[in-house]
């Protein structure tokens, strides 16, 4: 097995897919323990099915470089759904449920109305569940994401403390001065950003396990902000490596291997945290 991993790794494209699936997971989780806390955890989820309308909108057009509709319509909708949320009238969980599905719907008529190939099923199931296009990244993607990580890591050391406030407490952090709706806009819109990106990763429908199951499992063992998002991380990507280089040896599903494995520990931690509790 050991061979077989140095083989496949020799391969510049299966090393870019792993660097490239430990850095969105990185990502992922460090977002997730904030959406998470703020009740906000369907936003990956939904803004994942915006971004397959948005993909398949660019699809239909015949746009080469899809990430030009894809990432600006997705940073709109996050912008869109964090306002429509602070509506009395309509609440934020059913703000992301109008756009998703409706999203999700307006994607997939386009495809069977207009058809890019002739295997549609197969496109809409690479979209939805992660393609081999994981695989065929080069090393402006690579690049594109360590970028990306690099600019999440330095948002969340340098405004640690204001990000701490605005999940825990809005209204406290309004009464010392703290403008919490910026700083909800920032998550929102970095959180659409890592959602185009980590499409080719897990696909539309799976997205929402890289944000939810690492900041879960982290949360059944420690209680301290600081010490969930850290131990949320280290988790998302050993899941993350683990799933990749699973996927390679045994021909399974890349964005299901991850998910699974980060159920796995879900499980694993659940099984922790209720012993630890049971022994007290």
């Amino acid at each position: 097995m050991i061979s077989q991993l140095e083989y496949y790794f020799s391969y510049p494209f299966v090393r870019y897919a792993l660097i490239v699936g430990l850095l969105i997971s990185l990502c992922s989780s460090l977002l997730g323990v904030t959406l998470v806390l703020k009740r906000f955890s369907f936003i990956g989820d939904g803004l994942s099915h915006v971004a397959f309308g948005a993909m398949a909108i660019a699809a239909v057009a015949g746009i080469t470089n899809r990430m030009i509709i894809i990432l600006p319509v997705t940073v709109l909708s996050a912008i869109l759904i964090l306002r429509t949320g602070q509506n009395t009238k309509i609440r934020g969980d059913a703000s992301i449920a109008m756009i998703s599905v409706g999203s999700l719907a307006a994607g997939y008529m386009l495809m069977n109305i207009f058809p890019t190939s002739s295997n549609i099923s197969a496109d809409v199931c690479g979209s939805l569940f992660g393609s081999a296009s994981i695989l065929t990244l080069k090393e402006s993607d690579v690049l594109l994401c360590l970028i990306m990580a690099v600019i999440v890591l330095v948002v969340f050391i340098l405004f640690y403390n204001k990000i701490f406030s605005v999940t825990f407490d809005e209204n406290f952090s309004k009464a010392t001065g703290i403008n919490s709706d910026g700083y909800n806009l920032m998550i929102a819109i970095i959180t659409a950003i890592i959602i185009v990106i980590a499409m080719n990763l897990v696909g539309s429908l799976l997205i929402s396990a890289l944000i939810i199951f690492p900041a879960l499992s982290a949360m059944r063992i420690f209680k301290n902000f600081r010490n969930v998002i850290i131990c949320s991380a280290v988790i998302s990507v050993i899941c993350a490596g683990t799933g990749i280089i699973l996927s390679i040896l045994f021909s399974t599903p890349v964005g299901a291997t991850i998910v699974t494995a980060d159920i796995a520990v879900f499980f694993i931690f659940w099984a922790i945290s209720s012993f630890t509790s049971k022994s007290r």
